[in-house]
């Protein structure tokens, strides 16, 4: 594809105005179209790139190469579908869909239609997880905290969805394995929705994972460990910071302990995550996050809101 590729960013509430920031600041990339059901921030945030703003995402089906789709849960599938179908690459916040039924009938569509499907997962884009993968060695125990103070948005899906399945997507991407048992609990606090949670997932190889999320704590905390033989990894995600601890075992010597902070070179997680998106649009090369990995850790989230909803029966 030459010249500029055209975008639209569809939805552009609490994330999906960084979207539309980081694209009208992206080489190569115009941001055409900015839409928002909300026609005052539609154009509030397409004045600031001279795109143009809409109200309904039909208007602009034609006009673009490519859109990106942080609009309600609730209308991923509807709009991805409709994009897809008519051959336009699609990246879709997380959690991709409502429902796994939803989630195929994207997957199908952009089958069909010969054309990237990407899901937001952020997290993979982080500079501190992608140092940390070579340093990975088969974990046996992996600890999560992602804490969060009351927001005012995304209260249609329960913490599990909003917040935890930034680290089930991280787990399963970081493992390479199929979780084999789950056992999870998650309380309504200041909603009718789950917003404190923790789950405990067992892998076929023997790891276990140990997930809590909150969006009702007074610190935000964002850190996964990970505990293999002979070494120690923590990443927080928030600082971009990872450390790397190590057992060294010398001849005839006592063993020591070695290792601190790993060189990450700092850079914003969705700006590389649209560099490559608009890289497989390109190159014609799968996205890093697939619409079948946005399908796993949305397999594994409902898999955990089921589990808690037996145990509070």
């Amino acid at each position: 594809m030459s010249g500029a590729l055209k975008v639209a960013a569809i939805g552009v509430g609490y994330l999906g105005r960084h979207h539309a920031r980081l694209l009208a600041d992206l080489d190569g990339v115009q941001l055409a179209a900015v839409v928002d059901t909300n026609r005052a921030r539609a154009e509030e945030i397409a004045a600031a790139s001279g795109a143009r703003a809409c109200t309904d995402y039909h208007d602009v089906l034609g006009e673009v190469d490519a859109v990106t789709v942080a609009a309600p849960t609730e209308r991923h599938a509807e709009i991805a579908i409709a994009c897809l179908s008519r051959g336009i690459p699609v990246l879709v916040e997380k959690p991709m869909a409502r429902s796994l039924d939803e989630a195929d009938r994207m997957i199908a569509a952009a089958a069909r239609g010969g054309v990237p499907l990407a899901v937001g997962h952020t997290e993979r884009f982080n500079p501190a997880v992608e140092a940390a993968r070579p340093l990975l060695r088969g974990p046996r125990f992996i600890e999560v905290h992602r804490l969060g103070t009351f927001p005012e948005r995304s209260l249609d899906i329960d913490v599990v969805f909003d917040l935890m399945i930034h680290d089930l997507d991280v787990a399963l991407s970081l493992t390479h394995d199929e979780v084999v048992a789950v056992e999870a609990v998650g309380v309504p606090v200041l909603t009718g929705r789950v917003d404190i949670a923790n789950a405990r997932l067992r892998f076929a190889g023997g790891c276990i994972a140990n997930l809590t999320a909150s969006r009702i704590s007074r610190d935000r905390v964002r850190k996964i460990r990970f505990f293999q033989p002979e070494a120690y990894i923590s990443i927080d995600y928030a600082a971009q910071k990872l450390e790397h601890w190590r057992l060294v075992r010398g001849d005839g010597a006592r063993p020591s302990i070695e290792g601190g902070d790993v060189e990450v070179k700092q850079e914003e997680p969705l700006r590389r995550e649209l560099m490559d998106f608009v890289t497989a649009i390109r190159t014609g090369r799968p996205p890093a996050v697939t619409g079948d990995d946005g399908r796993r850790a949305l397999a594994l989230a409902q898999a955990i809101t089921e589990k808690m909803a037996a145990a509070n029966v």
